[in-house]
């Protein structure tokens, strides 16, 4: 049986562009053909609950819920831990499964990215005036301490803030009105991030959440939220698709900043040869 994904690009040459818009959200947003209504998913396509219809029987299902039911069972797959996954049949040649598990991550997150909102975390994140709080779950440190440190020799005002909580509340403390809480997050999300961004909000910081559906407890009190795609070829999820866009952002803030990041930079790299840090 084909799953969702397959289908759609089965159809994608032939689709009418209601239905493509539709298409690309449910691919771009897993979450959003499991949990939305008719309604709910037109909306957020800019078409109609009948494009809604129609699509999901071209697509071979027994109307909307057959869709549905079908997008909720892959995401629950999705969304086994992996002391559970690790029981799956794995594919017997990892490095195909592998490229294409990840391709497909770094397409999708980086093709479900809403353009204005991806402007507006990027002005925030480039504005000098604006401090920048980079929080990230444990899976996840080793993207947020990519993103904080690239943002660090972009600009001035950035600080990656990690736990215990304690930690955390003190660096919040300083949270200024307007600042920005980058917080990347992925399901099984940990307690103290959801509530870390809502004490973020609470004291007037601009919040960006990357996680992994709208429906994430981050994305309840964010002002921009990027979905991102993480089906790994094992067990564990894969991270591919959140340094892509952790990435993206990076480059479009250094873009922004070209003059004043030059200059940074070059006063990093004088620094790191004075100090002979670096080996030719």
């Amino acid at each position: 049986m084909l799953d969702l994904g397959t289908r759609i690009e089965a159809h994608a040459a032939s689709l009418p562009p209601a239905e493509r818009r539709v298409a690309e959200v449910i691919l771009g947003d897993p979450s959003a053909a499991a949990f939305a209504t008719v309604a709910e998913l037109a909306r957020r396509a800019g078409a109609s609950g009948a494009t809604v219809v129609r699509l999901a029987a071209r697509l071979g299902y027994d109307g909307w819920v057959g869709l549905q039911a079908e997008a909720r069972e892959r995401l629950d797959q999705h969304l086994r831990p992996a002391v559970e996954r690790i029981h799956d049949a794995l594919d017997d040649d990892v490095l195909r499964a592998t490229a294409t598990r990840e391709a497909e991550n770094v397409h999708r997150t980086l093709a479900a990215v809403d353009r204005g909102a991806f402007d507006r975390a990027v002005a925030h994140l480039a504005d000098p005036k604006r401090d920048v709080f980079v929080i990230a779950g444990d899976a996840q440190a080793g993207i947020g301490t990519f993103l904080a440190d690239a943002l660090d020799l972009l600009r001035p005002g950035v600080r990656r803030v990690a736990g215990p909580a304690p930690s955390v509340a003190r660096a919040l403390a300083h949270l200024g009105q307007g600042d920005v809480v980058m917080a990347i997050d992925l399901r099984r999300y940990e307690a103290w991030i959801p509530e870390a961004v809502a004490l973020a909000r609470a004291r007037g910081a601009q919040v960006v959440a990357v996680t992994d559906s709208v429906l994430s407890p981050l994305a309840e009190h964010a002002d921009a939220t990027f979905t991102v795609l993480a089906e790994g070829a094992g067990p564990f999820d894969s991270h591919v698709g959140t340094l892509a866009l952790a990435n993206a952002l990076s480059s479009a803030v250094a873009a922004r900043l070209r003059r004043t990041a030059a200059r940074r930079l070059d006063e990093v790299e004088s620094a790191w040869q004075h100090l002979g840090a670096l080996s030719d």
